[in-house]
């Protein structure tokens, strides 16, 4: 790849999957602008049939803007794959609807890129609503570290990283340094990585894809890093926020089925019980934070659902498909 890429080119594609998250949408396309990316730049909405303007909006609003219309919700995941067809670009930048991008952050992430041909995807410093760090990597999870965040050890022994190593919190992300996993909120990933691997696995509907994606990325030799120099505000719950408890269990869901791909029938069943664990310890402690602590609603909210997940878990509908 040129490492001076051609003006008449188109550098970076960045595709953003809407769905009902309107003024999040209008906010992240007012700041994607030559301040963030320098290089020749195109911007595709994949909108998963929203019904509350958001497409009407950037067609009137962002004329530059390739806008795709889906007619029914076709999920996050093949929502990108829609947006991957339509693109041209070099580097393949996908943004969540709930991101603002910061200045300069897509140059510098093409940068490294162009300085690390090697370099299959990598992601940058995410920061939340509250102006704090919000954590975006992740290690693989294992059956270690998941019992791990079901007894809370990550959290209370979290600075130890043999008991914080699906979050990472041993580890402040300050640093440029490879990563097992990135949040899908804000991903740029070289093309050649993408064509190679192929699109995202349509079988998530939400969640999940992150995981499987960059599992695949490791498994076929093209490393990923997070560059902590280039940095992007995430707002969190767009979608989510409309369908919070039917949103909780899906990624729930969507771990599970991340586990039936990658692991052994044994280990799924470790998972499995380890999760029901998960929920029924953080069900009983909401409850009883619901009792002893302010904010009473949030308290009580946070043990619905975790009670409605273990309740899901626990139906024998596992194996459903997503839902819509």
């Amino acid at each position: 790849m040129n490492r001076e890429m051609e003006v008449d080119r188109i550098a970076v594609s960045v595709i953003i999957v809407n769905w009902n998250a309107r003024s999040y949408l209008i906010d992240c396309l007012e700041s994607l602008t030559t301040e963030v990316c320098r290089f020749p730049m195109e911007i595709i909405v994949v909108d998963n049939a929203s019904s509350d303007g958001s497409p009407d909006a950037v067609e009137s609003r962002y004329p530059h803007v390739k806008l795709i219309r889906n007619t029914e919700n076709l999920g996050f995941a093949k929502a990108n794959n829609i947006g991957i067809s339509a693109s041209s670009g070099e580097y393949l930048c996908f943004v969540n609807s709930d991101v603002k991008v910061l200045p300069d952050c897509i140059t510098r992430l093409v940068q490294f890129c162009n300085e690390h041909p090697r370099v299959g995807m990598v992601g940058p410093r995410i920061i939340g609503r509250d102006g704090l760090l919000q954590r975006s990597c992740r290690g693989f999870p294992s059956l270690w570290n998941m019992l791990c965040r079901a007894l809370a050890l990550d959290r209370m022994l979290g600075r130890f990283g043999f008991f914080g190593g699906y979050q990472l919190l041993h580890w402040a992300q300050d640093n440029v340094r490879e990563v097992d996993i990135l949040s899908g909120c804000f991903w740029l990933a070289r093309r050649e990585a993408v064509e190679s691997i192929g699109p995202l696995d349509e079988l998530f509907f939400i969640y999940g894809e992150d995981m499987d994606w960059c599992k695949r990325f490791w498994n076929s030799g093209w490393p990923i890093y997070f560059y902590p120099l280039a940095e992007a505000i995430h707002y969190g719950g767009a979608s989510s926020a409309n369908a919070p408890v039917r949103f909780y269990i899906e990624r729930q869901k969507a771990d599970l089925q991340y586990w039936r791909k990658h692991h052994s029938r044994l280990a799924v069943c470790c998972y499995f019980w380890i999760s029901c664990l998960h929920m029924l310890l953080r069900g009983i402690g909401y409850q009883v934070g619901a009792f002893v602590r302010s904010a009473r609603e949030t308290w009580h909210f946070k043990a619905k659902r975790s009670w409605a997940c273990l309740k899901w878990m626990l139906s024998g509908d596992t194996r459903s498909g997503q839902s819509a």
